[in-house]
This record gives structure tokens, C-alpha cells and sequence, in this order.
């Protein structure tokens, strides 16, 4: 049955309203918004006090619950989906590590054979974190997998996961990337660039090849230089592109998150978790692909270096991160988090927005940006405690 949410504020997708009606056809889509003075006919459901955001999307998640993209059978992976609605997430794209051809592999046909079968938020797609990336800056990744890109290994993961594999991040410089983006873009596969130990001729040939984001931005790549740019100061530079970023206080501090907003300007910033088997879990010791890590005081760390590795963050968490520290307007947080990852993605046909004929895929929230509830398809999918 067709109903109205009432509430004092709503983050349609061109515009913010206060107060008035939206409308949430009984085939679980959008239909219109209603200003305050014009009370539809129908069943209301109302929220007072109350703020009505697009659900949000991450496009660089590797797990939560103690499961993982790496190694969680259907069963976990569809927990994952269910899990993320307690932090406002409708929509994900399940992030790989570096790791072995057939382990990747396993893992295109496994999604590929399930498509459209989760319960939860909504898997868009596909992201390949690796394993096209630079030893000097791999992180968590493992560098005995690191390899040069190559479109036919690239295409044959693509077949097996039944085009649902749309994203990958790699290093610029390694040999036949300019060659290998400007192929994969023309597919439809969103390209993302980072780490990477590139100068910034070589992050902005990647761009000009195609690439249009930067993948966790000022993670995994040397830091911006005013002497000798790097791709880094490239992802802070150029125009037209994407950067994602990771806001739990840990991986980028405040003040550079709040300047890298500035400077690109809300509309070109990703916020994603990089969130790995951890999150919402209990601090202690975990697995981030076959490397094995602790976590401690709000941080997942590498046992073998220290190295960050992944987070525990969840996307709910990140806006009203960057609200606190007066990064963003709760506007653009939730933009941030919404809409710019899904277009990124090319996504934003799914999901992303509050638009007409949309899937009904929205976020209750406080006014202190905290989550109350989450709705999917409109039907109301996680009530949070009061």
C-alpha cells in the first residue's frame, strides 16, 4: 500500500526540504515529494523530530561481523548484507584484496552465481582492490600477489562474475596500466588509482587515460610534497575526478579532511570504511586475507609492521564524523555518502538519491546525524535502540 513519510527535513537530490511528504509507492520505489501545506490522501507515517536521508552506498568494503569477501561462503557474504543495514547501508559493492588468480577467481563465480539473491543491502557490483598495485606502497595487501595489469586476466574475472565486476583500484606506473585503463573504461568499469608510489605525471596520465578516482585517498601513497608531487598532491589537484576517503580520525585527521573537502569540494569526495572482518565487533585479534592483524582503540592494525589495515568504520559513523569536526554540512555528508559514491560507481540509477521511481532505500536519522532507522525497498529493515 502507497504511504506518505512525514518529517521535519529531506535530502532529496537536488534539494533540501524542510518538513512536508514523500511518497512510497506500494511497488517499494519513490514517488513525490509533497511540501508542507500540500497533506496527501493516504496512510502517513510520521517521523517527527526526524531527518529522511538517501540510503547510503559503500564502494570499498571488505567486511564486517567476522565476515569477509575474501573467505565468507553465501551464507556470511548475505549476513554482511543484512549486518550493513545496521549502520544505514542499502547498497554496497564487496571488495576484494590482493590475492592468488583462483582465489579471485572462486570469488567472481561465487557472486556471480548469486546475483540478486541478498536479503540485505543491495550488492551493486563488484570492487577489485588489486592486485595491480606497488609493492613499496601495499599496505595490508599482500605483495607476493602484485602483478602488471593485464586486460584478458581482467576480462576472464569480468565473465565469471557475470558483469558484476565494475570497479578496480591499481597503481598508475605499473607497466601497461595507461593501456590497460583506457581499454577497461570503454567496458564500463570504473577505475580507481592508488597504492601507489606514482609522481604526479603518472597519476594524471592514468587519469587522462581514463581513471577517475583515487582509491583512500593519502592511504597507500606517499604523502603530498611541495617539492616533488606525487599522486597524492595529484588526487588533491586534478579536476573532474573522485577521491575516496576514509573518516575515522585514524586513517586521514581531521585537518586534512577537512582541507581535502575544501579544496575539492563536497560533490568530488567518496566517503567509504575500508572496512574489514572487525567491524562491529569486539576488539582482539582478526584476518585481513591471509595476514593477521589486531584491533585496538577504534584501529585495525597489521601484526607483522604495524601498518593500518582496513578499519573497523562504518558509513553511519562517517557522517557524523564529519559533521563533528566540521568538515561538511550534514548536506553534503550525507552526499558524500550517498549520491557521489553511486555516481561514482555508475551506479546512481539504482540507488544514491531520494528521486521519483528510485527503490525506496532510505535512512531515518536524528538531527545529531545519528541512525534510527533503515528502510529497504520502503519497508523499515532496522530499528536502532533507544
Amino acid at each position: 500500500m502507497t504511504y506518505y513519510i512525514h518529517a521535519d527535513k529531506f535530502f532529496l537530490e537536488n534539494v533540501t526540504e524542510d518538513g512536508g511528504y514523500l511518497e512510497v509507492q506500494d511497488d517499494g520505489k519513490f514517488g513525490f515529494y509533497y511540501p508542507e501545506n500540500e497533506t496527501p490522501t493516504g496512510k502517513i507515517v510520521d517521523y517527527p523530530g526526524k531527518w529522511i536521508a538517501p540510503g547510503l552506498v559503500d564502494t570499498h568494503v571488505h567486511g564486517s561481523l567476522k565476515e569477509d569477501v575474501m573467505v565468507s561462503e553465501w551464507d556470511g557474504i548475505n549476513r554482511l548484507s543484512e549486518g550493513f543495514l545496521r549502520s544505514g547501508v542499502t547498497s554496497w559493492l564487496p571488495t576484494t584484496y590482493t590475492a592468488d588468480e583462483n582465489t579471485l577467481t572462486r570469488i567472481c563465480q561465487m557472486f556471480g552465481a548469486r546475483k540478486g539473491e541478498e536479503t540485505g543491502a543491495k550488492i551493486q557490483g563488484l570492487h577489485f582492490e588489486g592486485p595491480y598495485f606497488t609493492a613499496e606502497h601495499a599496505g595490508a595487501e599482500n605483495p607476493k600477489y602484485l602483478l602488471d595489469p593485464s586486460i584478458k586476466q581482467f576480462n576472464d574475472w569480468r565473465d565469471q562474475s557475470e558483469g558484476l565486476l565494475n570497479k578496480i583500484s591499481l597503481a598508475p606506473e605499473r607497466k601497461g596500466a595507461k593501456e590497460f585503463i583506457r581499454t577497461v573504461v570503454k567496458e564500463g568499469v570504473v577505475v580507481s588509482l592508488g597504492h601507489s608510489s606514482a609522481t604526479y605525471a603518472q597519476a594524471k596520465a592514468g587519469v587522462e587515460a581514463g581513471a577517475t578516482m583515487f582509491t583512500h585517498t593519502f592511504n597507500g601513497m606517499p604523502d603530498p610534497s611541495h617539492h616533488d608531487s606525487s599522486i597524492s598532491n595529484a588526487a588533491m589537484d586534478l579536476h573532474n575526478v573522485t577521491d575516496e576517503l576514509i573518516c575515522d580520525g585514524h586513517h586521514v585527521k581531521k585537518e586534512l579532511v577537512r582541507s581535502l573537502i575544501k579544496i575539492k569540494g563536497a560533490e568530488h569526495i567518496c566517503l567509504i570504511t575500508d572496512c574489514m572482518e572487525a567491524g562491529m565487533m569486539p576488539d582482539g585479534d582478526y584476518m585481513l586475507g591471509e595476514l593477521p592483524v589486531y584491533v585496538k582503540d577504534g584501529m585495525a592494525r597489521l601484526k607483522d609492521g604495524d601498518n593500518l589495515a582496513g578499519s573497523i568504520l562504518q558509513l553511519n559513523v562517517a557522517i557524523k564524523n564529519v559533521v563533528d569536526w566540521n568538515a561538511a554540512t550534514p548536506e553534503e555528508a550525507i552526499m558524500m555518502a550517498s549520491y557521489v559514491p553511486a555516481k561514482s560507481a555508475n551506479i546512481l540509477d539504482k540507488c544514491g538519491s531520494i528521486a521519483p521511481d528510485k527503490p525506496a532505500d532510505f535512512i531515518v536519522l536524528n538531527p545529531d546525524m545519528t541512525l534510527s532507522e533503515t528502510y529497504l525497498n520502503g519497508k523499515s529493515r532496522y530499528q536502532a535502540k533507544k
